[in-house]
Formats: structure tokens, C-alpha cells, sequence
């Protein structure tokens, strides 16, 4: 087992203006995530827009800097690391952009595109570059001849094979695929999972895979973390998550899945009212708002994420709180 990132209770807040006459407000966009990511290993970070997916990719691609907590990638710990120090890791972690329309420039071709990396970061000669460039192209299933073409005489699917072929320039050891097929048609999806399996296994490439959709992840993730508003409520081993989920979330997000199997037969769970506000959590569990199964101490008390049954489940339904336990 070759850990590459830990993160302990990783949290991001922004502080945000609300005029003049009122106090600052905070948004806890990530409020306290806890995780490892193995070399060969994916895990997925699934929930609704607005439970910190996002906010936890920019950590960990060290665009943003954690307002608490611990982020060690490769050794070192990232929170509090010198400017030089985070230029040498940057490397070592890259990301996939959801919208393989967006994220290439449509003024550069395609061989300077994937080229760039490789001459902000190194001082190898443009010859070398170009070797490299050819040889990313080949591996990732593109042509030598599209090497001198532009991002708009491509498909979807060719494009995210060029922001992975980028991505991988720099022979990464953690890639974030932020949505990486949601813009895909169906057929073109597959193509692309199955390529991110093949180079995988053949870098030995740990990977956060951040996604809506379950039936994507399950193909995909080797563990699974289940976020709500900010903090994760669940956590395990993908055929746990899938085969025996013990969060409500997880069943109502589960339930909403569509099957292939139009004979089996599903209950639908579906949740009352509306994500809450980040800058106004509820207090307790955040979650006991919407809960089918809330009880007394779950507007007061803050559930802690405990093993229960192979998975970690932050509910007190699944894991009752003890006297002791602290009062959010």
C-alpha cells in the first residue's frame, strides 16, 4: 500500500461581505473531511451541488490553501508549506476539467497544448518536448496527425482525451477527474472510463474522482465518500456503499438511481425540501432537516464518523450518541 494523500478534518471557509451595517458571513463550503488516496486506487466523492466536491478538488490540486486542517501529498504537509515547496508538488497533482470545451484553448494546437507543461515546468529541449507530446497523443488513443490541429476540429470525447493526455504530461502521481465524462454522450463515456482504468493501471495513478452520477462511480471508484453540505456522512468500500448503504443520504441518493432493469422494482425515497444554506448550517447534523429518521439528538448533537457494518457512517439512527458526546 503506497499512500500518496492523507487529508485529516480538511475544512475551507470564505468569509463573505453582507453590506455596510452587518456582520461578515461565513460559508463553510468544506467543513471537515477526512481521507486517503493510494497509489492503483480511486475514490470517489459523491453528493449534491454544494457539498464541497469542488471546493475539496481545489485543495487538493493546491489551487486553494485549507482554512483548517491537515493536507499531506507525497510526504509533505501542504498547509502552512512555503511557496517553493508547493511549486515542486504542484506537479505531482493535475486535474480533468468537466468540460472538455472550456478547458483547451481554442487559439493553441493541440501538440503546443499538451507541450506547455512540460516547458513551464522543465528545461528539457523543444525536441524532447515534442517526442513526448506525440508519444501522450499515441497512448491516449489520438492520432500523429492531429498533433498541429485546434481543440474546435474535435469531438467531445477526443477533446477529454486531450485534457487527460495534458494532465499527464508531467507524470503526475494523484489525478482529480472533476466530472470528467458528464459532458459525453453515453457511448463516449465508456470509452473514456475504460481508458482512465487503462492508464491507471499501466502509471500505477492514484485518482479522486469526483462525479453526480452512481452508476459512473460504481464502475469506476474502489471507495466511495458520500458528502453533505460540506462534511462527509458516509465512507467505505465501493461494494459496501453500493450493497449495504446505512446513511439515509446514501439510500435517497442510491434510490434515485436509474436501472437498467426495467422488471426490478425500487422504492424511491425521496427527501423533503431544499439543500440548506453553507452560510447557515443547521445545527447538529446537518442533515436532520430533510431526515426520514431524525429523533431528539439530532438537532443538537454533531454525529461523529463511526465504523458501523465495513462502512464509516456519521448518523446517530445507525451509531446512537453516547452521553459524553460533545454538543455542537
Amino acid at each position: 500500500m503506497s499512500i500518496v494523500v492523507t487529508a485529516r478534518n480538511l475544512a475551507r471557509h470564505y468569509g463573505l461581505s453582507r453590506g455596510a451595517f452587518s456582520a461578515p458571513a461565513t460559508l463553510k463550503a468544506l467543513d471537515g473531511a477526512s481521507f486517503t488516496l493510494e497509489r492503483g486506487k480511486t475514490l470517489a466523492v459523491v453528493g449534491e451541488s454544494g457539498c464541497g466536491k469542488s471546493t475539496l478538488a481545489r485543495l487538493i490540486t493546491m489551487i486553494e490553501q485549507p482554512t483548517a486542517g491537515s493536507l499531506n501529498i507525497a510526504g509533505e504537509e501542504i498547509v502552512g508549506a512555503s511557496a517553493q515547496t508547493l511549486k515542486a508538488l504542484r506537479p505531482k497533482v493535475q486535474i480533468v476539467f468537466q468540460n472538455p470545451y472550456g478547458s483547451l484553448n481554442p487559439r493553441q494546437k493541440i501538440g503546443h497544448a499538451l507541450e506547455e507543461p512540460l516547458l513551464v515546468n522543465t528545461n528539457l529541449p523543444a525536441a524532447e518536448r515534442t517526442e513526448r507530446a506525440r508519444a501522450m497523443m499515441a497512448s491516449v488513443g489520438l492520432r500523429p496527425e492531429h498533433y498541429d490541429r485546434y481543440p474546435h476540429m474535435f469531438s467531445g470525447g477526443q477533446r477529454q482525451r486531450i485534457a487527460i493526455a495534458r494532465a499527464l504530461m508531467l507524470d503526475p502521481e494523484v489525478l482529480v477527474l472533476d466530472e470528467p465524462v458528464s459532458a459525453l454522450d453515453v457511448s463516449i463515456q465508456a470509452q473514456v472510463l475504460n481508458l482512465l482504468a487503462e492508464l491507471q493501471e499501466r502509471h500505477n495513478l492514484a485518482y479522486l474522482f469526483i462525479s453526480h452520477d452512481l452508476s459512473v462511480v460504481r464502475h469506476i471508484a474502489d471507495d466511495v465518500m458520500v458528502m453533505y453540505l460540506g462534511r462527509a456522512v458516509e465512507q467505505g468500500p465501493r461494494d459496501m456503499i453500493f450493497g449495504n448503504p446505512q446513511h439515509p443520504y446514501t439510500k435517497a441518493l442510491l434510490s434515485a438511481t436509474p436501472q437498467p432493469d426495467p422488471t426490478r422494482k425500487r422504492e424511491r425515497i425521496v427527501l423533503k425540501g431544499e439543500l440548506p444554506s453553507p452560510m447557515n448550517p443547521p445545527s447538529g447534523c446537518t442533515f436532520h432537516p430533510r431526515c426520514p429518521w431524525a429523533f431528539a439528538p439530532c438537532p443538537i448533537v454533531s454525529p461523529a464518523l463511526l465504523a458501523h457494518e465495513g462502512s464509516l457512517v456519521a448518523c446517530h439512527a445507525v451509531n446512537p450518541p453516547e452521553a459524553d458526546t460533545k454538543v455542537a
